[in-house]
């Protein structure tokens, strides 16, 4: 694959945070309280699955590994969509090799709605962002989305999912996003070490797993 979803957020936050995660992802350090987000993330994004009730899932993966099937999991979006599947959970998309995976994608009259699923009390932009994204990569796919949301976390356990409409800021972004995959693209492939300068972009929007590595290069 070219460009994910996850590769094209972490580049535009910085360029060289991509490509250590091409070819020195070995220097990463998660500290236990993000891994402990991210897990509820996971788990949260799980049980949002069933928001609109019955559901299919595309996550395939590899024999005997816990890493996805791509390839294998386009394929069977493909398939559901065909036969107009109600609602499909992490429906997998690659243009020219660009790829992502949506949360929900829920029929609707005239295509689908996207809905981004994100364990947080609020919509932040890079969610609506990453979003964009998604619809960047599925509409270039020829299907027809038609609204945008960005699914927090509710109160309380009787209202848990909170759908927030981002249409049109999401969709506001595909100009964007086409200006800067292919350079992104170009970029996470060149031999030699992309030079950033350690600054605003090592800690936000999150961050950067390789924070001790670019900061000890700065006291020689």
């Amino acid at each position: 694959m070219a460009i994910t979803k996850t590769d094209f957020m972490r580049g535009m936050q910085c360029r060289k945070m991509l490509w250590l995660d091409k070819h020195k992802p070995g220097l990463r350090i998660i500290p236990p309280e993000v891994q402990a987000r991210l897990d509820a993330g996971n788990e949260f994004g799980d049980r949002a699955m069933g928001m609109f009730g019955p559901y299919e899932e595309m996550t395939v993966y590899l024999p005997g590994k816990q890493i996805p099937d791509k390839k294998a999991m386009i394929q069977k979006t493909q398939e559901h969509l065909a036969k107009g599947t109600p609602v499909i959970c992490e429906a997998a998309f690659s243009n020219y090799n660009n790829y992502c995976a949506a949360d929900i994608l829920r029929k609707t009259d005239a295509g689908y709605d996207l809905y981004e699923v994100k364990n947080a009390p609020e919509v932040h932009e890079q969610f609506v962002r990453d979003a964009g994204f998604q619809y960047y990569i599925i509409s270039r796919c020829g299907v027809k989305i038609g609204r945008v949301f960005i699914v927090i976390h509710g109160p309380d356990e009787a209202n848990p999912f909170v759908p927030q409409d981002v249409t049109q800021q999401a969709k506001g972004y595909y100009r964007w996003i086409n200006d800067n995959i292919w350079d992104l693209n170009r970029m996470q492939k060149e031999p030699e070490e992309v030079a950033v300068e350690p600054g605003e972009q090592c800690r936000c929007p999150y961050e950067c797993w390789y924070y001790a590595y670019c900061h000890r290069e700065t006291l020689f």
